[in-house]
């Protein structure tokens, strides 16, 4: 059953919502018949006020989102919070960032210390080995907690993700309509995190869809910029090297274009996942799948301002779509 509402409360009334807010909040001038009238409606539907919504006053000592992300130094991960704060600033909220460095009992200590300071929301970039069951009191209660980029584990719970799985097959799709059938993978094996898994499956769907088998010869670790490097000089020195390259990150896409250019191998396409500062100065130019963050942080800040304006529905699951963005090098044909 649906939990009323302060906007069910002003309609039982016959008052906005404004002045439910005022009477509930002591805030204003309002009629003692109407007060009385008010309070009788809040009895009668068994309204409880949301004690995080009442501190998004502007200027309340505690109206603020906990934002957790793994990483301060990825430019991800910024134009994320970034998305959210455009979209919060209005309701006079301020973003408070902490990372976890992707430790799960950072994550969970940053996540304790945001509680204490009782934030009206919380938004989470899981860590690789989180558990967020210790979190289903703040859920029920009605704090609006959101998991950004990657889902929850152990809590059901709002989430948005980017299209991953799909931005991945068309990537690597690409390489294939340009005639390649040895196509390297660089990224994180076995992957751990949702995202890095889903980015592994949709290179294998692709392959699957156009008949090509999988060699596992063709994939390496290589989730930094020095390992992704690494990476791809492995795959350049096998007997029968692959002809592309598909990068499962911006990391290990900046790896892969520096090994390409210490080896002077202009005849290896590449496409990478996420775009980069500056990929269309690159020679070639990087072709990317790339994801939309600020539409990811938007759309996670959208759902935490539904929450606190009374919205009690089941938990959401959000998907950004990805867009792949042709520059040249994905486009490199077959040697020979």
């Amino acid at each position: 059953m649906r939990r009323p509402t302060m906007t069910d409360v002003a309609r039982e009334v016959g008052v906005t919502a404004k002045t439910v807010s005022r009477v509930l909040n002591d805030e204003g001038p309002v009629a003692e018949e109407t007060r009385e009238r008010v309070m009788a409606a809040v009895r009668k539907l068994g309204y409880q006020p949301n004690l995080m919504a009442r501190n998004m006053r502007v200027g309340a000592r505690d109206a603020a989102i906990g934002l957790v992300i793994p990483e301060m130094g990825n430019p991800f991960f910024g134009t994320v919070a970034g998305g959210i704060e455009s979209t919060v600033r209005a309701r006079g909220l301020t973003v408070i960032i902490g990372s976890s460095s992707e430790t799960a009992d950072l994550e969970q200590s940053l996540i304790a210390t945001f509680l204490a300071r009782r934030v009206s929301a919380l938004l989470v970039v899981p860590s690789a080995a989180s558990d967020h069951r210790h979190l289903r009191t703040e859920r029920v209660a009605g704090l609006p907690i959101v998991f950004l980029d990657r889902p929850a584990v152990g809590l059901t719970a709002d989430c948005v993700v980017s299209a991953n799985r799909e931005g991945a097959r068309t990537g690597v799709a690409h390489l294939i309509a340009h005639g390649h059938r040895r196509i390297g993978f660089i990224g994180d094996v076995p992957p751990t995190l949702y995202t890095r898994r889903e980015r592994f499956q949709g290179y294998r769907d692709a392959l699957e869809g156009a008949g090509l088998s999988f060699d596992r010869c063709l994939v390496e670790t290589g989730h930094d910029m020095e390992a992704a490097a690494a990476a791809t000089m492995r795959l350049l020195m096998l007997a029968d090297p692959p002809t592309a390259v598909f990068a499962a990150n911006n990391f290990a896409s900046m790896g892969a274009v520096m090994a390409l250019s210490r080896a002077r191998r202009r005849d290896v396409a590449l496409v990478g996942f996420d775009d980069l500062p500056l990929a269309e100065c690159l020679d070639p130019p990087l072709t990317v799948v790339a994801q939309d963050p600020a539409g990811i942080g938007a759309a996670a800040a959208e759902l935490v301002l539904a929450r606190l304006n009374g919205d009690r529905s089941k938990a959401r699951r959000f998907l950004v779509p990805t867009r792949l963005i042709v520059r040249g090098s994905g486009e490199i044909p077959v040697p020979g």
